[in-house]
């Protein structure tokens, strides 16, 4: 190869495959320092050198410099495969640091094919790997349809690199909120929390520093456009968003929401708080499996009892009618005590 072509070649990986040029350039080195010492049959040092300005090339054996142009074909041949490897490697690694750097943020692609139960995504420069397991259950997907995921893991498996997907991670949620509402990027907004049971329902905890800043409505946006994004984006997934409060007896009945809380007894050495709905709120408070008072439990960090106010009047009807028999009784014995002294 001649020293113009050897540039265009390096110029074109750099452009089309994103290479920097030094690394093309080190790759074509090595393999050429391989070949040789193959083709000389020594294992003496061999340095070779292409100036990264002329494209001319330099070897040297200890002091002596070494014609190239009489290496022959098959050495010649050598040469290349040992290139197209290190281009391969050089270009594996392009993407390895790529989408590392965009690990937990979401990519955009399209449905390739299936494999299995497993999706395929075509993210341009790769493919992407969407697991059975990172799929939300309702979700269905035709070859060729836009789809949108978090980037999960990232992995080299020899020259390729892996990346898996997925839609059900907690920070995919995260990073839609992140995308529609701006104040959360620009930090007048937090999330304190986020809790998850993907393709039925995510629990949000925000809150805003700035009085005058309505965290909830911000996220759900002027007649609801923000939240109606990312819930057609999950498919109909519900998301109830909450307002943070470093207060228990506040915070804890809000992560129960949509339902009505009307009490709250709080047990803070085990953790465990008592709330009180109206009859009519309970199956709303529990959930349909116990997934609502199973999710607010996990974002409030404390075990959660559900109980009625009818449930919580017999209560205290049943603690009255112990404590009236427990002072019946302790008077009893303090009067039969008495009768005994006076005998």
């Amino acid at each position: 190869m001649d020293k113009e072509s050897l540039l265009r070649l390096v110029d074109m990986l750099h452009k089309d495959k994103d290479i920097d040029k030094d690394i093309v350039f080190q790759g074509i080195e090595s393999a050429l320092e391989s070949a040789t010492k193959k083709h000389l049959k020594t294992e003496e040092h061999l340095s070779i050198k292409i100036d990264r300005e002329t494209g001319s090339i330099v070897a040297l054996q200890g002091d002596q410099e070494v014609d190239l142009s009489d290496l022959g074909r098959i050495t010649a041949q050598t040469a290349k495969q040992v290139i197209i490897q290190k281009i391969r490697e050089a270009e594996r690694d392009v993407i390895f640091e790529e989408y590392s750097s965009r690990k937990g943020s979401i990519v955009s692609g399209t449905v390739q094919r299936f494999e299995g139960s497993n999706i395929v995504v075509n993210l341009s420069k790769i493919e992407g790997y969407l697991p059975k397991v990172e799929q939300i259950s309702n979700e269905h997907y035709r070859t060729g349809e836009r789809i949108r995921s978090l980037v999960f893991e990232v992995k080299k498996l020899g020259n390729k690199v892996r990346i898996l997907l997925s839609r059900t991670h907690p920070r995919f949620v995260r990073q839609l909120f992140e995308l529609e509402v701006p104040e959360i990027i620009e930090e007048t907004i937090k999330i304190k929390g986020l809790v998850r049971e993907a393709g039925f329902r995510t629990k949000i905890a925000v809150y805003s520093e700035d009085a005058n800043i309505d965290c909830v409505g911000a996220c759900v946006g002027v007649r609801g456009t923000r939240i109606k994004s990312i819930v057609d984006e999950l498919n109909g997934e519900k998301i109830d968003i909450i307002r943070w409060d470093e207060e228990p007896e506040v915070f804890i009945p809000n992560t129960l929401k949509p339902a009505e809380v009307t009490g709250i007894l709080l047990s803070p050495e085990n953790q465990v708080a008592t709330v009180v709905v109206p009859d009519d709120q309970l199956s709303l408070a529990i959930g349909k499996r116990g997934q609502n008072v199973r999710l607010a439990s996990k974002l409030a960090g404390w075990d959660i009892d559900i109980i009625t106010e009818i449930e919580l009047e017999r209560e205290r009807e049943r603690e009255e009618a112990e404590k009236s028999t427990e002072e019946g009784v302790e008077e009893a014995t303090l009067n039969n005590e008495d009768a005994d002294v006076n005998k």
